[in-house]
């Protein structure tokens, strides 16, 4: 009755998160409420398990909540500003370089972890260099996918916050084993990002003949498309310079240098382990705070800027508390693992984790965040648990391309649209051209992350 019940209700959070009915607050919370009080349970024990499981997810909400206000200051302050203009002045008038540059500038954008901010600043700031040497969109999206991919490992990142939250394990436990691979990974895909320069370059150089006969038509036709792409530049151009106007005032270039050291310390105490992830951000908040937006005013105002985007995750973080608390403490995932180990075959369960990093991209394409790592992770991790492979190899293995690596790729992530949006491009082309360079890259990621011992080759 239980796993009945367990599968069910996956079932149903699974579909209605996979076919947008509802947001995800509501599944995570909604659906395991309405399944424990059908498997019997009573309200009180209800609320224990609830009570249980939002106990294992504070810290990960804390961390996720005040990680995402402090690079939200720090990009008010004007922190990135340099960084980008450096980029984009280095990626000169090469393809080659405009691709590397353009990976370079997603990667520095998403240190927030943050795919929507990441897509706002790099794409605007490259199209137009693409567009003027006439370089493929499908590269620009490919390009800004593939550093925002590997950078979305990051422990504020969605993904990995999940992940935590789901295992019950430190982030940092989680994300510092993997620190190599997340570091080949950039590697990776800054040589994809050379190689599709290189290809363009080809390209553009086979067609500069065709261009030089019809030199004419082409000037004509560049003529027309001025007329096209001024009003669309300009509009931009405009946005962006008011926005820029509107937040000048936010700019702190004066402290340029104490926001680096201070971005600089909160990461290196954070890999050293030297306090709580929830309370190194906490104070790098307060800090921020007090010494870029001194008074009351300034300081909440700053804080409701960022608000919105910390809330949903945190409100989908606790929601997703009370879905493990009720599995867990119901004893619906251990039901459900001893029916699944029965449908494994004993010899492939070692490897467990091996295929979960192999498949993480292509999973991406049918689990969202949410549906995978707390719908679909608790189950493998169950199962795993029955052949005595750890949950948290299942965990980083998972991280290894699952929505990180994948996410430019997943049409159950909002960015996701915002990213082919911006880009201009379609759909399935993207998806296309993506999928397969993006699964490259966390197959490298995986290799290294074998080697260094942080996901085993098979479980003893």
């Amino acid at each position: 009755m239980l796993s009945l019940m367990g599968f069910l209700t996956i079932g149903v959070i699974l579909a209605v998160l996979l076919t947008n009915r509802v947001a995800a607050v509501v599944a995570l919370a909604g659906v395991p409420i309405v399944g424990g009080l059908i498997a019997g349970f009573s309200p009180e024990e209800i609320g224990g398990f609830v009570s249980d499981g939002l106990g294992g997810v504070v810290g990960v909400t804390t961390m996720f909540v005040f990680a995402i206000i402090y690079f939200g200051l720090m990009r008010d302050a004007g922190m990135f500003d340099p960084i980008i203009n450096r980029i984009v002045s280095l990626a000169g008038n090469a393809p080659v370089t405009v691709c590397v540059a353009t990976t370079l500038l997603a990667c520095a954008a998403h240190l927030d972890g943050a795919g929507a901010t990441t897509f706002l600043i790099t794409i605007p700031a490259m199209a137009p260099l693409f567009d003027r040497l006439g370089m493929s969109r499908l590269v620009l999206t490919t390009c800004v996918g593939l550093g925002a991919g590997v950078m979305n490992l990051l422990p504020w990142g969605g993904p990995t916050a999940r992940a935590a939250a789901a295992t019950n394990v430190p982030v940092n436990d989680l994300w510092v084993p993997l620190i190599p691979a997340q570091a080949a990974g950039v590697v990776a895909a800054l040589a994809v990002a050379w190689l599709l320069g290189r290809r363009e370059q080809r390209r553009l150089a086979g067609l500069a003949e065709h261009t030089h006969q019809a030199q004419g038509v082409t000037a004509g036709a560049g003529s027309s498309g001025s007329v096209v792409t001024g009003p669309v530049s300009g509009g931009a151009g405009g946005e962006g310079a008011a926005g820029k106007d509107s937040g000048e005032e936010l700019r702190r270039p004066r402290l340029f240098w104490f926001n680096i050291a201070l971005t600089v310390a909160v990461i290196a105490c954070l890999v050293a382990a030297v306090a709580p992830p929830e309370l190194l951000f906490l104070v790098a908040t307060l800090i921020a705070l007090l010494v870029n937006y001194p008074g009351l005013k300034r300081q909440t105002a700053r804080i409701e800027a960022h608000s919105t985007g910390a809330m949903l995750m945190a409100t989908t973080l606790l929601a997703a508390g009370v879905f493990l608390g009720i599995l867990e403490g119901s004893g619906m995932i251990e039901a459900m693992a001893s029916t699944a180990a029965g449908l494994i075959p004993e010899g492939a369960a070692p490897a467990l984790p091996l295929i979960v990093g192999v498949l993480g991209v292509p999973l991406s394409l049918v689990f969202g965040p949410d549906a995978y790592y707390f719908g679909v992770m608790p189950v493998l991790i169950g199962v795993g648990e029955q052949f005595g492979v750890a949950g948290v190899d299942i965990a980083m293995a998972s991280l290894l391309g699952e929505e990180t690596v994948g996410f430019p790729i997943s049409p159950l992530t909002g960015a996701f649209y915002l990213l082919v949006g911006l880009g201009g491009v379609e759909i399935g082309r993207h998806i296309r051209h993506l999928l397969g360079w993006a699964w490259l890259v966390s197959i490298v990621m995986l290799l290294v992350a074998v080697a260094t011992g942080a996901v085993p080759l098979w479980a003893a």
